[in-house]
């Protein structure tokens, strides 16, 4: 079987692996590296579960391909803890009781890392619609939006 060598900074680490053509990068991350935060849910980009950040961005390691991230720079949620403590918006999911089964947290929370890396207090309105391609089934959205303003508040 004919693989690819691919490497990637990956929480601050180089890594380098050798990957298959059609693998992606949510099976490289869950099977190969052990960073089990991301989830397969849908496996078709719709539910927001697998959400990584790469390269500043917000989006579904289902969808990507493991050769595309060669060179690339990728934050999972695993990546967020720095010297040991949660990161504040990690702090204000659990203060807020924005989690409940977990499945979605994870996406949830690195979709609204990237949304704060870019504007430090956004309006309610902006953190709707950012966490809008988000599915999350038990907590009905109300605390997840109170977590992200306030680890947004935090900040400042």
């Amino acid at each position: 079987m004919k693989t690819m060598k691919v490497t990637f900074q990956i929480n601050k680490e180089k890594v380098t692996l050798r990957v298959r053509p059609y693998e992606t990068l949510l099976e490289a991350l869950r099977e190969r590296l052990a960073l089990t935060g991301a989830k397969e849910a849908c496996g078709m980009g719709a539910c927001g579960a697998c959400t990584v950040v790469m390269n500043g961005t917000p989006l579904r390691s289902c969808l990507v391909l493991a050769p595309e991230v060669d060179g690339a720079v990728i934050t999972t949620v695993e990546g967020l803890r720095q010297e040991g403590k949660l990161h504040p918006l990690q702090e204000a999911f659990m203060e807020k009781g924005a989690v409940q089964c977990g499945f979605c947290t994870s996406g949830m929370i690195m979709t609204a890392k990237a949304l704060l890396d870019r504007n430090k207090r956004p309006t309610k309105k902006e953190i709707v619609r950012t966490i809008s391609s988000n599915l999350c089934r038990c907590t009905g959205y109300k605390k997840i939006i109170e977590a992200v303003d306030a680890a947004g508040k935090k900040a400042i």
